[in-house]
Order: C-alpha cells, then structure tokens, then sequence
C-alpha cells in the first residue's frame, strides 16, 4: 500500500497531503538518467582500457605472431639480400671482366613486368594474405639462390678449366725454329718424294740435324710410342679437348705409352726413321680426328711479325715433301 506523505502548512496551522508537481518529478527522472549514463560511461570506460576483452586478447596474440612472423622474414630478406649482392660481385667478376657483358635480355624484361604487377596485386589482399604470399615469394627467391649459386659454381669450374684447356692446345713448335729456317714442306697436296705421286701432306715437315730435341707442343697423354713402316719411330700425344699431335721419323723416342707430358717437354730426337728422304720431324695437328694445318697453332712461341712470317714460308716451301 502506497504510504501517504502529509506536512504541516503554517499558512493554514492544517496537515495537508503533500503532493509533488510533474516538473519536480521529471527533473528528477533526469538526473537520475544522467547519472546513470556517467556512471556506466566511465564504468565502460575504466572496464575496456585494463580489462581487455576476448577479441582484444585474440588480436593482441595475431598481433605478436605477425610481428614474429614478420621479424624472420626480414632476417630473411637481409640474408637474401646479402646472397643476391654476392652474386653480383661474382658476376661482375666472371662475366664483365672475363667474358663481355650482354644486354639484359627480353625474358629478362618480361620477367621485371611480371613482378610489376606482381607488386599491384600486393594492395588488393589482406595481412594474412599478404603474408603468406611474401613467405612465397621469398622461398622461390631462396631456391633461386641457390640454384644460381650452383650455376655459377659450374661457371667457376669451367673457368679453372680453362688454364688446364689452354696449357693443353698445341701452341708451340716441336723443334727449335728461332730463325724461322727449318720448315720445308707446308700443309696440303704436295709431290711424294719416294712414289712421286701428288698426295695430301697432313702437316709440316720441320728440317734439323739428326738428333735435335723434339718437343711436347701441349699438355697431353701419349697413346702411341714406337715404330712404324711409314711414320718410322713416331709419337702421338692426345691432349684432351678435341686435340691430338703426331711426331714422325724419330732416331730416338723418349716418350713411353701412358705418359703425362707438359708442353715443351722433350719427347725424342729428329731422325729420317720410316720413309723419309732425310732428317726431320713431320708434325701433324688432328682436332676431333680432322688433319689440320699446324702452322695455324704456333701462337705460343711467335711474335705478330714471325708469325706472319711463318705463315708465308709454309704456303710458299718446297713442292715436295720429305716423307
């Protein structure tokens, strides 16, 4: 039951009912509204700031495995970027120094375009995204490495093979030739001085007394070392590469089957040994089995003048040959 609240009036010395006016109620319905409001607006406030909610803790935990994530691959990037820098210093080593330099080719540039756009599509995804595809792209650029780590490690051996390659090459001589006097017969069809006959002469005759040293015009393995009807005591070295020599008409061989020899090493003596008309050495340079005129591989031991020289003498020497 409602109680009833009365007051004395002093105007009228009467107890009257004591009725409140709307006003007085509405303003007090107010202030208590506002009041609430406050009161839950700091309550939410103070809750929200040290209270973290479940969507904060979650986001706070993405946020801390992103950073992470994002922390090892910037570790990442810097390795790759220290990798990629190598590699350009050994490009610049091998390929600009050794070999000329080539124009960035157009697969190259078609490759650059595709990462342009690559790049576009980087703004069109989210964090996650974005992430995974960066995790991507720098395990294809690691693999990338390291197959071009590979390639040049190929490139460098090939290039160490090259020293090997050119102390093979029949560069040299095989006789003592400084006046440039002792080369009678040339390369090509020449007159056979015992059949008399026009025949392919497949190398140089090199005129010198009996007994002059013959030497190795290249590192190679001797394969042949002994005598025979034509070619008398006669010496075939296989310097690898494609590269074969022929020393005929020896006196005396030096050389043994199997041998190892370096270039200018002495392998026999000049003799007039199987059919040979008189003392010299017929030299031969074969590439992949093909005779070839030797007078092409003296670069060694020539300068430009007797160089050209000597490619005179041997288009002009003698109509006929000693063997």
């Amino acid at each position: 039951m409602k109680k009833i609240k009365y007051f004395y009036n002093t105007n009228t010395l009467r107890y009257e009912k004591l009725v409140t006016p709307l006003r007085v109620k509405l303003l007090r319905i107010f202030g208590f509204l506002s009041a609430l409001a406050v009161s839950s607006f700091i309550i939410i406030t103070v809750y929200t700031r040290f209270v973290p909610s479940a969507t904060d803790k979650e986001g706070n935990l993405k946020y801390n495995y992103m950073k992470d994530n994002y922390t090892v691959l910037n570790s990442k990037v810097k390795t790759l970027q220290q990798q990629m820098a190598e590699l350009e210093k050994r490009d610049n080593e091998v390929y600009r120094s050794i070999f000329e330099a080539n124009p960035l080719t157009d697969s190259a540039r078609t490759k650059m375009i595709e990462q342009k756009k690559e790049l576009e599509k980087i703004s069109l995804k989210n964090e996650d995204e974005l992430g995974t595809d960066i995790a991507k792209t720098l395990n294809n650029i690691t693999a990338r490495v390291a197959y071009q780590f590979e390639s040049y490690g190929v490139i460098e051996k090939l290039i160490s093979n090259q020293e090997n390659k050119l102390a093979s090459i029949p560069a040299i001589q095989p006789v003592s030739n400084k006046e440039l006097t002792r080369i009678a017969s040339g390369f090509g069809y020449r007159i056979h001085p015992i059949y008399g006959i026009a025949k392919m002469h497949n190398g140089l005759d090199f005129t010198a007394p009996q007994g002059t040293p013959i030497y190795a015009t290249g590192d190679g393995t001797v394969t042949t070392a002994g005598p025979s009807t034509g070619t008398g005591n006669h010496v075939i070295i296989n310097h690898g590469y494609g590269y074969q020599t022929v020393y005929m008409h020896m006196v005396r061989i030096k050389a043994r089957d199997g041998q190892r020899v370096k270039r200018g090493e002495v392998i026999g003596w000049v003799g007039s040994t199987g059919a040979s008309t008189g003392p010299h050495c017929h030299y031969e340079v074969h590439i992949n089995g093909v005779p070839v005129d030797p007078v092409y591989f003296f670069f060694n031991d020539l300068n430009a003048e007797q160089y050209d020289r000597v490619l005179k003498i041997a288009a002009t020497g003698s109509a006929k040959s000693f063997d």
